[in-house]
């Protein structure tokens, strides 16, 4: 049986409580008890009357996790009195399972049945599958499974098309029904509308969502095919669903939309069009809010797009990229967004992780001060490559928005992409060159007792050492490949921004002719292995190229300010 233990699902259950904090705390904390689980993300609606909260972990540990969660929200929540805006069918009204990593779409479906099955055996809720674990076409999409809502789930629910997948297919007055599932990553959004009325961000919501809406004749009676079925026009977004309503807590409507594949249908795309449909019908979007988490590239890839639409740069830093799509999609409007907390990649990160990268600059220079031999030569050369990259970005940044240049800054823009490109994995081996001495470390540690031992020592250190000798080596490429950068800026760029250009350089020279140092320190005594022959024969060429570059780049700057 494959080993789950390092795989990563998410689990976004939506619970029908979003007012009493306290019903909320005593869910997620049945989900906290699980070792393996890290709890992301709770956003409550007092409008919708509604919790969506995210976690993640091993498939294991989250199914415990949820079983755990649908048992207390089953006991603390009432469908009998419930109320809110968001259309729901239980107290656990959806759960579903997101591959993230090490798990495939298939093996996830088999966590979420096991889920269903115990939630419908053990605590006697019906349950329904859907989206990739469904039983059949019809039971897939949720908003047919949850048709009808809890109040005609008593009804529908002695139905034989519409009996549970797990559990009895008698009504839990309480609990209500719960669908269960697994399905691609889903992007909860909202746009919102300068207007109170539902009908009309209704009809912006048929527009842009995939189902689109019931075709109608002149008179306004729906037309029917030959089976007496509906017509439909379909919407313009592919993986688009949406519907109106309105949101007395905010004093607006909006259009609610589950995004279902951000590749196929960009969240930029959908706000702009959102835009373009609501501006036809006479009515302005005036900002958007994210309903739990969203990729990261979701948002890079926002803005980029509104940067291009300015014609400016795409070549700044994440930060950058972010702070312009939560301004230009509106994110801050209803409430602070703070991507740190918004973004799962960021969610997922190692917390209170000791990166040099991380540090201050008197930090980084005390740690590499200290009496340690790492931080070392290897993590400084990477620095000093990086600083190179990000002068050449700078001057290439500063050459798009020169004035008069206008028509040249998409020309600077793709130089400051690379440069980005190379200050990222440069900032990586920051870390790294450190890491592969502690390899080395650990390997010099192992015993070292008998013949087998000496000879798995052995292994060890040599694969520890070749580790350490390809992670400066990359360096030395990455920094060589950015004098290409800072000769194009220092010859081509803004020629108030020579010198800048030069000094980027010099840090290149230092980058690679300080690797160069590492590669030959550590292949010394690895001469007969043809992998580190080649990489010596490489690093050589690179290191006498280096000055020549240096020297070449130094006149162009030079000559810039005569």
């Amino acid at each position: 049986m494959k080993d789950f233990s390092n795989a990563i699902i998410e689990c976004v259950p939506n619970f029908s409580e979003g007012r009493n904090m306290d019903i909320i705390k005593q869910i997620t904390n049945e989900i906290e008890k699980i070792e393996g689980v890290r709890l992301l993300d709770v956003d409550p609606g007092k409008a919708t009357n509604r919790t969506v909260v995210t976690f993640v972990g091993n498939p294991q540990a989250v199914v415990d996790a949820a079983y755990l969660a649908i048992k207390k929200a089953g006991e603390v929540i009432d469908m009998r009195t419930h109320t809110g805006e968001h259309p729901r069918m239980g107290a656990t009204d959806v759960c579903p399972l997101i591959p993230v990593s090490g798990i495939t779409m298939e093996e996830t479906v088999v966590f979420a049945k096991q889920l269903a099955e115990r939630v419908g055996a053990d605590l006697g809720i019906p349950v329904y599958l859907y989206e990739y674990a469904a039983a059949a076409d019809y039971r897939r999409n949720l908003a047919d499974i949850r048709s009808g809502e809890y109040e005609g789930l008593a009804n529908k629910i002695t139905k034989p098309e519409w009996k549970p997948d797990y559990g009895p297919a008698v009504m839990n007055e309480q609990s209500g029904g719960t669908v269960i599932g697994a399905r691609d990553f889903l992007i909860a959004y909202n746009v919102n509308l300068n207007t109170t009325s539902t009908r009309r961000a209704n009809a912006v919501a048929f527009d842009i969502r995939e189902k689109g809406r019931q075709k109608k004749d002149e008179k306004g009676k729906v037309v029917k095919d030959a089976n007496g079925e509906p017509v439909w026009e379909p919407g313009l977004l592919k993986c688009v669903k949406a519907i109106g309503w309105y949101i007395e807590e905010y004093g607006i409507a909006q259009i609610s939309i589950n995004l279902t594949n951000s590749v196929v249908t960009p969240l930029h795309v959908l706000f702009d069009t959102a835009c373009e449909r609501a501006s036809a019908r006479g009515m302005r979007v005036t900002g958007s809010e994210l309903v739990g988490l969203v990729p990261l590239k979701a948002m890079l890839d926002a803005g980029e797009y509104f940067l291009r639409k300015q014609q400016r740069s795409v070549g700044v830093g994440e930060a950058e990229l972010i702070r312009i799509a939560v301004k230009s999609l509106g994110l801050d409007e209803l409430g602070p967004f703070d991507p740190q907390k918004k973004i799962i990649e960021y969610q997922l990160q190692e917390r209170n992780a000791k990166k040099l990268v991380d540090m201050s600059l008197t930090r980084f220079a005390l740690e590499t001060s200290g009496e340690t031999p790492a931080p070392g030569g290897g993590s400084i050369a990477a620095y000093c490559g990086v600083l190179g990259a990000a002068l050449g970005t700078m001057v290439a940044n500063l050459s798009a928005h020169k004035k008069g240049w206008d028509a040249r800054w998409e020309e600077f823009s793709n130089h400051a992409v690379k440069g980005q490109r190379l200050m990222k994995e440069l900032l990586h081996l920051v870390d790294e060159d450190t890491n592969a001495y502690n390899k080395i470390m650990a390997a010099f540690g192992l015993p070292k007792g008998n013949d087998a031992e000496k000879a798995a020592r052995k292994e060890a250190i040599d694969a520890a050492t070749v580790y350490a000798i390809k992670i400066p080596f990359r360096t030395m490429q990455l920094a060589f490949e950015s004098f290409a950068l800072a000769k194009d800026m220092a010859e081509y760029g803004n020629p108030n921004c020579a010198s800048d250009a030069g000094v980027g350089a010099l840090c290149a020279r230092a980058a690679v002719k300080g690797t160069y140092l590492n590669v030959m320190t550590n292949a010394k005594g690895l001469t007969d292995n043809q992998e580190v022959v080649d990489i010596i024969a490489q690093s050589e060429a690179m290191n006498t190229a280096a000055d020549q570059l240096e020297t070449e780049i130094w006149n162009i700057s030079l000559s810039k300010m005569k």
